[in-house]
């Protein structure tokens, strides 16, 4: 339980549940009841759990505080992202985002209310740090954004605001919550830690046991410029970082991600490829690159002939890696760009806001003004294709969202770059289609009336018992006047007589 409001039903687990119970004279069995509710259906309002008696339900109610966190705000982009507002019992506000990706949804959640490692790339630590959330509070993001979806969530990440492991117990206890059976009952290999690189949580994970896939930002394979690009560097040095990387995948056996955010002529040389793959020499390890988002700090993106040599290095030395496609760009919710909005929503606000609100938002470059003065009213809001470049963005907006629309493509299909479009794939398939027009038109000249048809495999035509063709009467198995040797059906009939003949001479 929670030490920060003991009284808080979102920080309660299992066991906590089960002696709540009991203290109140009411069987253990309703902590099972009480944890679905909360962690299988999302429902946080003690009066619409009905499997409780009316006077249960009331002394519930009375004696704990069912805050959770509650969506302020939504917005949406193209490719399915969402980006939630999240406001907690404080007032204080998280954003969080769940991605689509196929029929899959994958839950990023935040940690801390700001973030305290201060990385000049990130939108998040702009803001400063407030506090830590509680393990309720983390879980609860999960919960809430699953209850919004109307469906499973398939897996989450601790990718939000805030380092994971600068609120170590609070992370590892909700991860507890959302793998237990008893409560959400999440599979622990669909859950991911990320962090900067702060060594005590790398080891408090190992030791916990708890199996979760483990993802560290390193950005940089070269200590002083990491200690630019990550300021806790200067605490837990790339040495230190390293031994605790080695020391997980000794005690787990599982395959570490390494994520590195391109910045054009920072960190996207050969040589920091080649730094790279020196540094994790003997580690088994998958290397997500990720374009790097401009959030003001001034660092730029990579571009993408960059990015691919830079990725090419790293497969020649036999690691797997990846150029993440982005997602969520165009909301401001894709890597380092969630941030806290406190200015948004204020206390007084809360309570003028229903629980199971729903704001909806579409992104402004969605939505076009100028559609709605040429077709009417009717058209009022829609979203238009190719918006995203309209007139109301600045020349930079536009040349970014250009910008970032090369590099998906770039990622997508790397082997376009060097202009191979598959000619040869092309050729082959013509050749094969002049290939049998030539059968059919030779098949056709001869006078086989049992030349195939295209969706008839060549044994139907001459296989043991071909079906009768529009020869009249004729017998299945005989050759028609005209035709080949070659082409002569080779059923009972034929094939026997054929032997029978050759015997005699």
């Amino acid at each position: 339980m929670s030490d920060n409001n003991r009284n808080a039903a979102i920080d309660f687990d299992f066991d906590d549940w089960a002696e709540y119970f009991a203290g109140i004279g009411e069987p253990t069995y309703r902590a099972g009841q009480m944890c679905s509710w909360l962690w299988k259906r999302g429902v946080f309002d003690a009066a619409s759990m009905t499997d409780f008696g009316k006077s249960l339900r009331e002394r519930i109610s009375s004696s704990l505080d069912f805050s959770h966190p509650e969506i302020a705000r939504v917005e949406q982009s193209r490719d399915g992202t969402e980006k939630f507002l999240m406001l907690l019992h404080d007032g204080a506000t998280v954003e969080t985002a769940m991605l689509r990706q196929g029929d899959r949804l994958t839950a990023c959640i935040s940690t801390q209310v700001g973030c305290p490692i201060g990385c000049p790339f990130c939108a998040t630590g702009s803001d400063g740090f407030v506090r830590n959330l509680t393990r309720g509070e983390i879980a609860g993001q999960f919960a809430v954004m699953e209850s919004h979806a109307g469906r499973e969530i398939n897996n989450v990440v601790f990718m939000g605001m805030g380092e994971p492991f600068l609120n170590t117990e609070e992370v590892l206890n909700a991860v507890r919550f959302l793998n237990s059976p008893k409560m959400r009952g999440l599979g622990i290999r669909h859950i991911t830690i990320s962090t900067a690189g702060v060594v005590p949580g790398i080891k408090s994970l190992t030791e916990s046991g708890l199996g979760v896939r483990l993802a560290v930002s390193l950005h940089a394979a070269d200590d002083d410029l990491r200690d630019e690009l990550v300021p806790c560097n200067s605490n837990y040095p790339l040495r230190e970082l390293m031994s605790a990387l080695r020391d997980y995948q000794r005690t787990t056996g599982d395959r570490v991600t390494i994520e590195y955010a391109l910045f054009k002529d920072r960190n996207d040389s050969i040589e920091r490829a080649r730094e790279l793959v020196r540094l994790l020499h003997g580690l088994h390890a998958y290397i997500n690159l990720i374009p790097a988002n401009d959030n003001d700090g001034g660092y730029e993106r990579s571009e993408p002939e960059r990015a691919l040599r830079f990725q090419s290095v790293l497969k020649s030395a036999g690691f797997e890696s990846e150029i993440r496609v982005e997602r969520g760009g165009e909301i401001i919710a894709a890597c380092g760009q969630l941030r806290r909005a406190s200015s948004d929503i204020t206390l007084e606000q809360k309570a003028a806001i229903p629980s199971a609100r729903r704001e909806k938002i579409l992104p402004a470059s969605r939505v076009t003004s100028s559609s709605s003065d040429r077709r009417g009213d009717k058209t009022k809001g829609r979203v238009t294709r190719g918006a995203g470049l309209g007139k109301e963005h600045t020349e930079d907006e536009r040349k970014d969202l250009k910008e970032r629309k090369k590099f998906d493509r770039f990622a997508k299909h790397p082997q376009r770059t060097f202009g191979q479009r598959h000619d040869k794939h092309e050729k082959q398939a013509e050749g094969a289609r002049g290939e049998t027009r030539e059968k059919t038109a030779k098949i056709s000249g001869e006078g086989f009336a049992g030349a195939p048809r295209p969706y008839q495999s060549a044994r139907d035509s001459h296989g043991k018992n071909p079906t009768r063709r529009s020869q009249g009467d004729q017998k299945p198995g005989r050759s028609f006047a005209g035709s080949s040797s070659a082409l002569k059906p080779r059923g009972r009939s034929g094939g026997g007589n054929s032997r029978r003949r050759t015997g005699r001479g």
